[in-house]
């Protein structure tokens, strides 16, 4: 099978050192609008050549868009001008809704099939690619009805080998719970780091009081905004809502805390404790809020 990766960044790196080393393609095509990452993934090993996506669509009977959302609503529509009937489509966007709706009445339709991997780092570039990113976690195919048996087969074969788990959901679900599990996640985190930095001027008084918790709730904060500008802009509607609720949630805390209503503050925090049975579950079944 020859592969091109579109977009040769943390996930299309990954999956590349992936494919490779799991040997489920022969030739791997990387397309990537910044000649940096091209050239590193070449340095790295992660591609066997890089081309244009013109090249690369027309050579390659799996293409892979790891772009931003943005670029995948540009670049869809295009690939599947040009595809021929036994050339797959996907893409690895946290964000699904506005993508399907990009090419709902596309004659290709079929051949794209929508998917998320629920897995990542707050890191970005070739160089953040990792081996087994994939493994025992989650990916979310979207509205599989609408997608051709031997595409989505194809795809669910790869992500399997890769050692994901399948689910499957309409767009609109997706995006509704990916706001809440995922995309809250990382506002919170942004916020956090701009409160932090807004307040402590001094940075090495971060340094001295700063420890593993604060650490590990603010990494998110390094992921990179032009991924992440566009998931926001595309999931407006479903972010918004999950941000009101969770402001509502901080205000209820604030109240507690400013009427110095503590056996209140105490009952919040015993009730989202409740959350370690749900992160156990995921644990066993596999996945990520990345």
């Amino acid at each position: 099978m020859r592969v091109a990766i579109v977009g040769l960044g943390l996930i299309g790196g990954s999956l590349a050192k992936d494919l490779r080393a799991k040997g489920i393609c022969q030739e791997i095509h990387g397309v990537d609008s910044s000649q940096e990452n091209s050239d590193k993934a070449l340095e790295l090993g992660l591609v066997d050549n890089v081309a244009t996506l013109e090249d690369a669509s027309s050579n390659c009977d799996l293409i892979i868009l790891c772009t931003p959302v943005n670029a995948v609503v540009t670049l869809l529509p295009q690939i599947l001008d040009n595809i021929s009937e036994d050339q797959t489509v996907t893409d690895v966007g946290s964000t699904k809704l506005e993508i399907i709706e990009s090419v709902k009445d596309h004659p290709n339709r079929g051949q794209y099939i929508p998917a998320h991997p629920m897995s990542g780092t707050e890191f970005s570039g070739p160089e953040a690619a990792q081996l087994d990113l994939f493994k025992n976690k989650v990916t979310v195919i979207c509205d599989p009805d609408d997608c051709w048996k031997a595409h989505l087969d194809r795809v669910c074969d790869i992500f399997k080998a890769l050692g994901m788990k399948i689910t499957h959901m309409n767009a609109s679900e997706h995006d509704l719970n990916a706001a809440y599990v995922s995309h809250l996640s990382h506002i919170s985190s942004f916020v956090l780091a701009s409160t932090v930095l807004d307040k402590e001027k001094k940075v090495t008084e971060i340094f001295n009081l700063a420890g593993a918790g604060f650490e590990s709730t603010v990494r998110l904060a390094k992921s990179s905004p032009d991924m992440w500008a566009p998931i926001f802009e595309h999931n407006n509607q479903y972010i918004v809502e999950a941000l009101a609720s969770y402001i509502d949630h901080l205000k209820i805390f604030h109240l507690a805390l400013t009427t110095k209503n503590y056996d209140l503050t105490k009952a919040l925090m015993s009730q989202s404790n409740e959350i370690k049975r749900v992160l156990e579950n995921m644990d066993k079944n596999g996945g990520s809020n990345e």
